[in-house]
């Protein structure tokens, strides 16, 4: 099972890419469209500004292939930034748009005494869709681990799969038809966040 994982210089590549393996994928790190085309699945991972992102898939050339291969029903997930990428806008963008396959906006995090903003650490999940594919074997309470100072907002509240609460309960996990977002780290999130990239390796 080719999944291949977009290498835009904006994430923890190697590391999701050993969890991959680790869970039965074939991990393909590639910043290629013809990559893209022949992988199985795809994951989109991101660490940093969403401005500076949306700058480099655009310098790649790779907005367009995202967008058909979602179109095509491919399974794709997107990590922490790569998750907030899927949304229309946000807080934080002076030039770029998002992707747009997910209507909503990426908000920041408000200030409320004792809240340290980026949010860092472990927090429990609060699963919503009980029967999405991605949270096989589940349970709310399950640790993850995050590192984020912006949370999405969905237009549509029925693609949130999972919240999670730090000062205010926020969407983490999305789901719309074949893609996925994970606001947290699942490749270093231990035994939850490696059955989460099991359970995206073993989509059909």
């Amino acid at each position: 099972m080719k999944i291949a994982i977009i290498d835009y210089g904006m994430g923890n590549i190697h590391s999701v890419a050993k969890a991959i393996q680790s869970c039965g994928g074939e991990p393909v790190v590639t910043g290629k469209k013809s990559e893209l085309d022949a992988a199985d699945k795809i994951i989109l991972p991101g660490v940093g500004a969403f401005d500076d992102a949306m700058a480099e898939l655009n310098r790649l050339d790779l907005v367009g292939a995202i967008l058909e291969q979602v179109r095509r029903k491919k399974p794709f997930l997107g990590i922490c930034l790569g998750m907030q990428l899927l949304l229309e806008k946000s807080q934080e963008a002076k030039t770029h748009q998002g992707l747009g396959i997910i209507s909503g906006e990426v908000v920041k995090f408000g200030a409320k005494s004792g809240l340290k903003v980026p949010h860092m650490g472990w927090n429990d999940l609060k699963i919503v869709a009980k029967d999405s594919p991605l949270l096989n074997g589940i349970d709310s309470g399950s640790q993850v681990y995050f590192c984020h100072s912006y949370y999405p907002q969905p237009a549509d509240k029925s693609v949130i799969a999972a919240t999670c609460a730090y000062g205010v309960e926020f969407a983490c996990i999305l789901q719309k038809d074949n893609v996925y977002g994970v606001q947290f780290h699942p490749e270093k999130s231990q035994s939850a966040g490696l059955k989460i990239i099991r359970n995206f390796v073993s989509l059909c």
